[in-house]
């Protein structure tokens, strides 16, 4: 008969349990340290891809305030330099006078307005008024005194008109072509009260043919005739082209740029595209492009022709890049203008 001694066998069923335990020890730290390693790592993840999507975005309004904001010399500002007005009509020898047309108490639009000759009394009338508009950050002075010279070599009276924002105009952004649109419905509204029986027709470059094509489809102006030169079609499109140029991806930063953009300035940059407006344009339209242009393709353009009401004209230079095309091939570029005005004043007549 086997006799156990209890206090014995208590002992040594504890010295067991203390071994297992201090084996134990060990393997549960271990377990904890990788546990706290792994559950770490999402949060450091979430933490990167945040800090990265507010670094981008934070770059991004940078990028579309600078390159919607016009600033003066010697400005600590960031943004487009503003260019000063290098010359007038009176360094071609074209007689002018400068109006300016007050808005509110803060903001006005000036003009430059050219006669079709120096004196209506001993001439023939004018054929009627051309309203030239110049491009993103570009005043009239930059833009529009070649146009217009040839413009008053063919026997119409012409007007140069700066955008709120450059040359002699108030402001200091420029929303391409969007709150322009509301400038040439100003315009439109001023001549058309001191002349309403001259024909009157928007000749707009780059931007400029946005915001005629914008006015015509939200504000209803009704001019005789337009002439679209270097216009782009949508605005995502043309601000892609740049980022690509810039060595950039165009997606997600044009994409950034454009709701950024639009942010700043009150308004739907996804939206902002002339080809749609051209659907509301029902007079005679010339419609010039570069074909050598970065900034918009020839595809883009003849959405632009292909929407349009109206009667209509598409004239490629096939040299041309995205620049005044009268400086490209003037005799090309006259004899266009010219035939088009010609056939709208008979279009005109017979009405």
């Amino acid at each position: 008969m086997l006799w156990f001694d209890r206090s014995s066998l208590d002992s040594e069923q504890n010295s067991e349990q203390n071994a297992e335990q201090t084996a134990g020890t060990p393997a549960r730290k271990f377990t904890g340290k990788f546990t706290r390693k792994f559950t770490r790592k999402p949060y450091v993840i979430r933490s990167s891809l945040l800090g990265l999507f507010v670094l981008f975005n934070g770059l991004s309004y940078i990028g579309a305030y600078s390159f919607t904001n016009l600033v003066r010399p010697r400005s600590i500002d960031i943004g487009i330099p503003r260019q000063a007005i290098s010359k007038t009509p009176k360094d071609l020898g074209l007689t002018y006078r400068t109006e300016r047309i007050t808005i509110n108490t803060k903001e006005w639009l000036e003009l430059w307005s050219i006669p079709a000759t120096p004196s209506a009394e001993t001439a023939p009338a004018t054929k009627g008024t051309i309203v030239l508009f110049p491009g993103s950050g570009g005043n009239k002075a930059q833009h529009l005194l070649t146009p217009a010279q040839e413009f008053h070599r063919l026997g119409y009276d012409t007007v140069l008109v700066d955008f709120r924002g450059v040359g002699g105009s108030s402001g200091h952004t420029s929303t391409i072509g969007v709150r322009e649109s509301q400038d040439v419905t100003i315009v439109v509204n001023y001549l058309q009260q001191s002349a309403p029986h001259r024909p009157l027709i928007l000749y707009g470059l780059s931007m400029g043919g946005a915001a005629i094509l914008r006015s015509i489809a939200y504000q209803g102006i009704k001019p005789d005739g337009i002439i679209l030169e270097l216009p782009f079609a949508r605005l995502l499109n043309a601000t892609r082209s740049r980022v690509r140029k810039l060595g950039l991806p165009e997606f997600p930063v044009a994409e950034s740029l454009v709701f950024w953009g639009g942010f700043q300035h009150g308004f739907n940059g996804f939206i902002h595209n002339p080809e749609d407006y051209a659907k509301n344009v029902h007079c005679p339209t010339l419609v010039l492009h570069g074909q050598r242009d970065p900034w918009t393709s020839t595809s883009d353009i003849q959405h632009i022709v292909q929407n349009l009401q109206g009667p209509k004209q598409l004239v490629v230079f096939p040299q041309a890049r995205h620049e005044l095309l009268v400086k490209v091939d003037r005799p090309t570029w006259t004899k266009t203008i010219d035939h088009f005005l010609q056939n709208l004043s008979v279009s005109s007549a017979s009405r």
